[in-house]
């Protein structure tokens, strides 16, 4: 992929973002533990036309904490950034820990968004102190310390892929791994490898831990364009109440439930579904001006 990651800074503060490809641009909210060097799905939207436009969101990559201060704060930095862009219009993806600023965004600025896809999207409480993964993401993921425990998963990782593979699975699917061996590609294993070589939390997961109780039924009730909610049958990481929830909410809205192994709904023997859904959606809108 050719991506572009360039920075923008506007009162003392600076948003990261990457472009890649040309065409009607889709502007992603990546998940946690992510940045502008996601690509989880990106080479299906390349090939069907499209650019890309990745934020790092507060608190990830190279875009200053600050601006997470709140939803509200994030979103007006979008849009400084597409307005930067000279942008006037976006199909809207946000993915996993990136559904609070999604819908907080589509909510907010109606008028800029074309068309909002929720991708195993968090939509509703989440990880609460009560949950061990939250507990453990408090130990793990601590800004000050975060960078070590990526360099030590990404370190075995790449000496060892299977087994990190083995040992992550059940973060992300409800599946036993023998249950979901036929759904497995034999890619699989190789793309966790990289995704756990560019993963990083920085500030961002806290953030994220914060800003997902600033999201309210009314967000949600006040989304106005049509959106997609994709979200995998057997998703370990987010579940089902998520996409269900969603679907409640917002007006005018579609469930697409996936029958692929977990939460990377971009991997897999059905990952070419999962594209296929969201192109022939993104094609059906044409109301982009």
């Amino acid at each position: 992929m050719d991506r572009r990651i360039e920075k923008f800074s506007t009162n003392g503060l600076t948003l990261e973002y990457s472009i890649i490809g040309d065409g009607e641009p889709i502007f992603v909210m990546h998940g946690g533990h992510s940045n502008c060097n996601e690509e989880f799905g990106y080479k299906a939207l390349l090939e069907n036309g499209f650019s890309i436009i990745t934020p790092s969101r507060a608190g990830y990559g190279g875009t200053s904490k600050e601006i997470g201060e709140s939803l509200s704060t994030t979103c007006e930095y979008y849009m400084k950034l597409l307005n930067h862009l000279n942008i006037k219009k976006v199909h809207l993806v946000a993915i996993s820990a990136g559904g609070p600023s999604g819908i907080y965004f589509a909510s907010k600025y109606p008028e800029m968004v074309c068309s909002l896809t929720l991708q195993s999207a968090v939509t509703k409480e989440w990880l609460t102190p009560k949950d061990k993964e939250f507990k453990a993401a408090r130990v793990l993921f601590r800004p000050k310390t975060e960078k070590y425990t990526w360099k030590l998963i990404s370190s075995i990782n790449n000496l060892f892929p299977r087994f990190i593979f083995n040992q992550m699975f059940p973060s992300f699917s409800k599946l036993t791994y023998k249950e979901a061996k036929g759904m497995l590609s034999k890619e699989d294993v190789d793309a966790i490898r990289k995704m756990n070589n560019r993963q990083r939390s920085g500030y961002g997961f806290f953030i994220d831990l914060v800003q997902i109780n600033e999201v309210s039924t009314e967000n949600l009730q006040a989304i106005s364009c049509p959106t997609l909610i994709m979200h995998s049958k057997h998703d370990g990481s987010v579940p089902l109440e998520h996409p269900y929830f969603a679907r409640k909410n917002i007006p005018v809205s579609e469930l697409c439930l996936l029958d692929t192994w977990g939460h990377l709904i971009w991997l897999g023997k059905s990952a070419k579904e999962t594209d296929e859904n969201l192109i022939k959606f993104l094609k059906s809108q044409n109301t982009f001006l």
